[in-house]
Formats: structure tokens, sequence, C-alpha cells
């Protein structure tokens, strides 16, 4: 018996890697197909003609028909719709929107399936000429509601058109940074969403997902916790724990994963919740840099009680997703135990406060599963805050908020950025048993596979070493690529644990190798601070996973002080050791109550550039140089230049004499 079940499992394992071989053949044509579209739009715009006509490949099929949105309806429900013309059709709308497409049938505004009023057996008759096109391309359709008259003669049904991977590093990830205030009952939701079931209002939920005792004897998340929900390429749930399923298990039945970052919400947990958040680049800082990065989530949930409001540190997460310019949702939970004059008193405050000119959204709230599939699509470009009531123990708003998940895009990550050289940030390090080391984090530009030569660095004295990459695993499941955009694990060869820390990035090797820089330029607004704020004034700054205390040097204050609501340039210095920045990434800049934004441009080695041209004898490179000297000794470079580069340079008495002063 036992022989029977190996062989059938060795079966099994051959049927799909031949299967898996077969979609992979279809999806290098996709992403070529894609970059051939991709450079062509660079070449030549069409304003908003995206969907209005899509060339199909007539190598493919002689009697191939060209289909857009005007046309698509009226070929369905033709006697003889043309199927494999259909599924190209198909195929090339949900390429061009990045793996998932959603659509509504029976809207004469849509941009997928322009048509008049449809009366509810067409609809039916669309649907199934639709799912044999969708079937031709591997890809799935699923029905997110539909709304039907009393008569049958008008109907409309909104679907969602997603691919089916290959392999997991094909699947789409949507990253989602849950934060809120202590005991709003982010553990508990996250359980919920993640293994399925209810709780008992004892706790019971948030058990699964804690990871120290102490965690458990409190009821209070102290570390970053990461769950996973899976859909498949019809929408469907595929849950895990519920049915056993490991990790890479779901992301093997899933054509869409979200990933959950579980945040402490005390303020004791503050240092940890802000890596958490910076690590995804969500930040409970105090100083921000307002720019785009990969690492940023796509989302983020906040999470407030119904009992007891938006108070907190809720206030804060807030706060810090409207100036990170990231798409946020609230959820209310435990309306099950919150009397109805304290939960109309929540509501009414989320409302006044999402109304406020410093967020300027409209709050809606989502009571059903058609509102949430509608919201979910435009909440961003419309500055909607959807607003779930939910309730952890009875079950309310759940069904509202996983079609909500199911429905929202991911991230886009433009081809360009897929093509750049590698750069990814280290966020976690761990040591494992016949693996060595392995690093955790997020590929912000370019790609990556095993046997890769890459550099990882820098070290205390801003060095890099060379290795290579042994292994990849996303979602604990192993892959053979991982793109700019993804969250992903590497093996390195030949790295002791030790030479390794978070903050650090793994990049693309290069000659020269890379520079780390010890000082940046920031131009920052304070938008709160109890005093002042002057030269040698230090903070804990977090850029990406970087996380280290930086001090004041320079700053172009008329007096030399900043106060709350202050703008001014400030050049920033590490304390422990140069980190690899680049010009634009986020910075967050934090010390008790201060609070701040701020946009920083990289200046790392311009001392060097300074000695080199001060130890020249050319009279004209000199003087250049001691102009490049008054620059430096105004952002406070001053020790550096006069201890090393004036002395062979032998500057006039009256440069020192200006440049003293500064010293």
């Amino acid at each position: 018996m036992a022989q029977l079940t190996d062989f059938r499992r060795e079966i099994d394992s051959i049927h799909e890697q031949a299967i898996k071989a077969q979609r992979e053949a279809g999806h290098v044509k996709w992403i070529e197909a894609g970059k051939q579209q991709a450079k062509a739009a660079k070449s030549h715009k069409t304003p908003d003609a995206e969907f209005d006509k899509l060339s199909l490949d007539k190598e493919d099929s002689g009697d191939s028909v060209d289909i857009n949105a005007n046309n698509a309806v009226e070929l369905l429900l033709s006697t003889d719709p043309p199927i494999d013309s259909m599924g190209r059709y198909v195929e090339d709308c949900i390429r061009l929107s990045r793996g998932e497409c959603v659509a509504c049938i029976g809207n004469k505004d849509d941009d997928v399936f322009i048509s008049g009023t449809l009366s509810f057996e067409q609809t039916l008759a669309i649907l199934k000429q639709l799912k044999k096109a969708c079937k031709s391309v591997d890809c799935g359709l699923g029905v997110l509601y539909q709304r039907v008259s009393d008569d049958e003669q008008e109907a409309v049904i909104k679907i969602i058109l997603r691919r089916l991977p290959s392999s997991p590093e094909l699947f789409q990830e949507v990253r989602l940074a849950v934060c809120g205030n202590v005991d709003a009952g982010k553990s508990t939701l996250l359980g919920i969403l993640s293994r399925g079931g209810l709780d008992d209002g004892r706790g019971k939920m948030r058990v699964n997902l804690f990871r120290h005792k102490h965690e458990i004897d409190s009821g209070r998340t102290s570390s970053v916790g990461l769950e996973i929900m899976g859909f498949d390429h019809e929408g469907n749930e595929v849950q895990s724990y519920s049915q056993k399923h490991s990790w890479d298990e779901v992301c093997k039945k899933s054509s869409k994963i979200v990933s959950f970052i579980d945040l402490a919400g005390h303020e004791r947990y503050l240092k940890t919740t802000i890596f958490g958040m910076t690590g995804t680049q969500v930040g409970l800082v105090y100083y921000i840099c307002m720019s785009t990065n990969t690492n940023q989530p796509d989302y983020a949930a906040l999470i407030v009680g119904a009992n007891a409001g938006l108070v907190g540190m809720s206030k804060e997460h807030l706060a810090i997703s409207l100036a990170l310019d990231v798409p946020v949702f609230i959820c209310v939970t435990k309306i099950d135990m919150a009397p109805q004059n304290v939960l109309e008193q929540t509501l009414k405050q989320l409302s006044k406060i999402l109304k406020s000119p410093g967020c300027r959204k409209t709050p809606v709230f989502i009571r059903s599963k058609e509102e949430a599939a509608d919201i979910s699509t435009r909440f961003v470009s419309e500055r909607i805050a959807p607003i779930f009531l939910i309730s952890s123990v009875t079950g309310s708003g759940i069904p509202q908020l996983k079609t909500f998940l199911n429905v929202i895009p991911p991230a886009s990550t433009g081809p360009d950025l897929i093509e750049q050289p590698l750069e990814f940030m280290i966020n976690d390090v761990y040591s494992v048993p016949y693996a060595g080391t392995v690093v955790n984090g997020i590929v912000n530009a370019g790609s990556i596979r095993p046997n890769d030569t890459v550099m990882v660095g820098p070290d205390s004295l801003g060095n890099f070493i060379t290795t290579a990459v042994k292994s990849m695993q996303r979602k604990r499941a192993n892959v053979n690529v991982a793109e700019a955009g993804q969250s992903v694990s590497l093996a390195l060869k030949r790295v002791r644990r030790n030479n390794v820390r978070k903050g650090q990035v793994v990049i693309a090797k290069t000659e020269p190798p890379p520079k780390a820089s010890w000082r940046f330029v920031g131009n920052i607004l304070i938008l709160y601070h109890s005093t002042t704020i002057k030269q040698s004034y230090q903070a804990m700054a977090h850029i990406g996973s970087v996380r280290q205390t930086v001090k004041v040097v320079g700053l172009d204050s008329g007096n030399g002080l900043l106060r709350t609501g202050d703008r001014a340039s400030v050049v920033f210095e590490f304390i422990k050791g140069p980190e690899y920045i680049k010009e634009g990434m986020q910075l967050l800049f934090r010390e008790g109550r201060t609070k701040g934004t701020c946009s920083y441009v990289c200046i790392s080695l311009i001392v060097t550039v300074i000695i080199e041209m001060l130890s020249d004898d050319n009279k004209e490179r000199i003087t250049k140089a001691v102009e490049v000297a008054k620059v430096a000794a105004h952002w406070g470079w001053v020790p550096f230049v006069i201890y090393v580069g004036f002395v062979r340079a032998n500057p006039k008495p009256s440069m020192i004499k200006l440049l003293s002063p500064l010293a």
C-alpha cells in the first residue's frame, strides 16, 4: 500500500511538472508581449486608448478578429462567438492591468466591456462564453456580485479576471501594514482572516499569531508578525490552517496573496513597531521623505476599537500613513460589545477627523459586498476612506472586508524598474541549519536568481563583500527568480551571520564597488517640537531598513534654530557608521514627541573629492577646490577640509579665517 501511494505521488509530481512547464512557456510569451507593449508606449502614447483596441497576434490564428471594448459584448452575444480571439483579448486586458482586471458587464461606462442595457439572460450567456475564453488562455473568472431588476430585463454583473500563475514566483502580492492603538483587536482580526473561524471573545484567534510566551500572557503583540491570505484565480479564498495548508501550499493554490504585517500598538514597543513599518516603508516617524519606493506597502489598515475610538497611537499611525501618501482604510472592531451611543460617537469622531483639512478624505461606510467591490478599485484616486464595521465574535463585516481584499490591486511595478541593477534591502537576518546565513527583505529594483554573484554591505568601514545566492524562497516556497516589488528570502554562500545585519543591502556586483554615506542633506518641515532644534541635536533615523542615530551638523536657518512649523535644509550625520542610502529614499526621524516631514539628497564623499582636488599642483584646480571647500564648510565639513586638504594646498590666511568660525 505504501509503495502504491509513493507511485501515485510520483505520477502526480510528473504531471504537475508538465503542467508547470506548459504554463511557464505561456508566461514567457506574456512577458515578451508586455515588454514590447511598454516600449511601444514610450515611443507613442495614445490618449485613453489602453482598452479601446488591443491588437491580436494574427500569426497565432489565421482567422483572428479585432476585438475592442466597444464590440466585445456584441461578439459574445453572437451565434458563433470567436472564443480564441476573445481569449487573447482577455489575456491582453489582464496583462495591461498587471495580472488582474475588474470589469462590469451591463455598464456603458466600463473600460473592458462597453454595453447598453442587458437582460439577466444575456449576462448569463456572456458569462458562459467568457469562461470558455478564459479557460483557453489559462485565466480565471470570478463573479463579485450581480444586480438584477424585478422583471429581469436589466442586469449588471461585476467580474474579476485573473491570471493563473504557473509557479509561486508569479503570483500577485498585496502588502498590507496593520496598525492601530493597543487592544484595538489587530491580531484577532488577522487571525480570522488568515486562519478562518471566529473569535470567542477571549483571545482565541490572536494566540495563533503570537511568537513569544509573554505575548500570550499579556495578550499584546511586541514583535512584528507576518501572515498571509490567498485568493485563487476565480477569487475564492484559499484558507491556510483551517484546511491544514502550509504557506507554500497556499501559494501554490493562490493567484493573489495578501501579506499582513501585524504591528505592535503599545507605545512601549514603539521602536519595534517603527522598524516593522519602515521595513515596508510605512512609518511612525518623525521626519518623512515624501517620495515613492518599492518598499512602501500598497495599503495600510487602521484598526480602531469601537469602544475606545481614535485614541493614542491610532492618531499617530493615521497621520503618518496620510503623510506618506499610503492609501488607508479603517476597520472599526468590537462593534458587538460597544454600546450604541459609544459606537455612534466613535463613528462621528472618525468622520470628523477624515474630513479635516489635514486628511481631506471622504468617509464611506461599507455595508455590503457590492459596495466593497465598487470602492476597492477607485478609493485611492477619489480620496475615499472606506470604513468597515467588524465584529470578530459574530463575524459581522468580515465578508465585506474579504471581498475588498480580494479586489484591491497591488502596487504597479513598471518594466523599467525590473530592468535596473539589483537592489535588495535586508529587513531580517537568520542562521538556518544546513542553509547558512539567510536574509529576508524586498527587491527594490532589478531581479535576482540563484547562483547570481552579488555584494553585501556596507560594514562599519563602508566596505562591501562579494558572495553568491545559494537558494531563494518566497512565502516559504522555493522560487527561481524574484523581481522588483517582491519580498523574498535569500540564502547566501560563504557569509557569516555576524557579518550581516539589518539595514544592509544586497546589490549587483559592480566595478568600482558602491559607496556608503556618512552624511546627507534633508529639507525638513517641523510638524511639532516642544522646544528648539539646533546643531548637535540627535535623534533616531529610519531610512528603509536602516535604523541609526543621526546628529544635526549643519542647518541653513538664519538664527541656527528650528521650531514647530519651520522649514530648513539640514545636514545629518550617522553616529555609528556609514549606510547605503540613495537620493529620494524615505527618511523617518524620531525623538520623543518631535514630528516633522523631510525629503533629502545624499551628498556622500564630498570630502574625498576636495582632498583629491587640493592635492593637485594645478592652480585652476586648487582655485576650484577652494570654492567647493566653501560649500563644504557651509555644511559643516570644515574639520575634514582643514585637516586633510588645506595643508598641501596652502590657502590664503583669509580663507582659513573665514572657515575657522564655522568649525
